[in-house]
C-alpha cells in the first residue's frame, strides 16, 4: 500500500547522503512560516534550539541534518536588560551582526522575510577575534501578523566560511559520539587524505599503477 512507500521515503530523507539545500524562499515561506503557525512536518529536518547557549563548533552535533551548513529554529526571547535586542553572547564569544537587515523578496517582489548576517567572535566584546563561523538569521516581517509572538521564532543557518581554520577545542563528548552524517563526513575526509598522500608520493603511485596493470 501507499503507507509503505511513505515509510521508505522517510528513511531516505535521513540517510547521510541526503542533501538538504533549501532556498531562502523555501526556508522562510515553508519551514519558518509553518513552524510559526504551529503546523507539523512529516520529517523534522530543523531542530528547535536556543543556539546562543552553545558555541558554534558545538552546533553541528546538535543539528538534525547537515554536512557543511546546519539549520535551527531559534527562540528570540533573550534580551539585553536595557533594550530589546536579542542577547547573542555564548560561552566562548559572541555573534556580531554585519550591516543592516536585508529584505528577502520573491520573484514577484513580495516581501516575505528579513535576513540578518552575523559573524562569530571568540573572546569578549569589543575585543573579540573574528572567526570563520557565519550565521544567517531569517525572520518573518513584522507586518505578517498582529500576534507579537509570531516574530519570536527565527530560523538560523550556521556554516563555516571555507579556507579559514579556527583553533577551537572541540569537547570530547561531541567528538566521541559522531552522528551518522558526521561519520559520513569523516569517511569522506579520510578518502581525500589517502588520495592526496598517494598523489604526493610518485614512487608509490607508480607502484600502484603497475599492480593495476599487471592484473589486466
Amino acid at each position: 500500500g501507499g503507507g509503505g512507500g511513505e515509510d521508505m521515503h522517510e528513511n531516505d530523507l535521513v540517510m547521510p547522503r541526503f542533501r538538504f539545500h533549501p532556498t531562502e524562499e523555501e526556508l522562510i515561506e515553508f519551514y519558518l512560516r509553518r513552524k510559526v503557525e504551529g503546523k507539523r512536518f512529516n520529517v523534522e529536518l530543523i531542530t528547535f534550539l536556543d543556539l546562543y547557549r552553545y558555541d558554534p563548533w558545538e552546533l553541528p552535533a546538535l543539528a538534525a541534518i547537515g554536512e557543511k551548513e546546519w539549520y535551527f529554529y531559534v527562540p528570540r526571547d533573550r534580551k539585553y536588560r536595557n533594550g530589546d535586542r536579542p542577547n547573542r553572547v555564548t560561552t566562548s564569544g559572541y555573534w556580531k551582526a554585519t550591516g543592516a537587515d536585508r529584505m528577502i523578496r520573491t520573484e514577484s517582489s513580495r516581501n516575505i522575510g528579513l535576513k540578518k548576517t552575523l559573524v562569530f567572535y571568540s573572546g569578549k566584546a569589543p575585543k573579540g577575534i573574528r572567526s570563520s563561523w557565519i550565521m544567517n538569521e531569517y525572520r518573518l516581517p513584522p507586518n505578517v501578523t498582529d500576534q507579537q509572538q509570531k516574530a519570536e521564532i527565527s530560523l538560523c543557518r550556521v556554516y563555516k566560511r571555507p579556507g579559514l581554520e579556527d583553533h577551537h577545542q572541540i569537547p570530547a563528548s561531541i567528538s566521541s559520539k559522531p552522528s551518522s552524517s558526521q561519520n559520513y563526513i569523516l569517511l569522506q575526509k579520510k578518502k581525500q587524505i589517502n588520495f592526496t598522500t598517494l598523489g604526493n608520493q610518485d614512487s608509490s603511485s607508480s607502484e600502484a599503477e603497475k599492480l593495476v596493470n599487471n592484473q589486466h
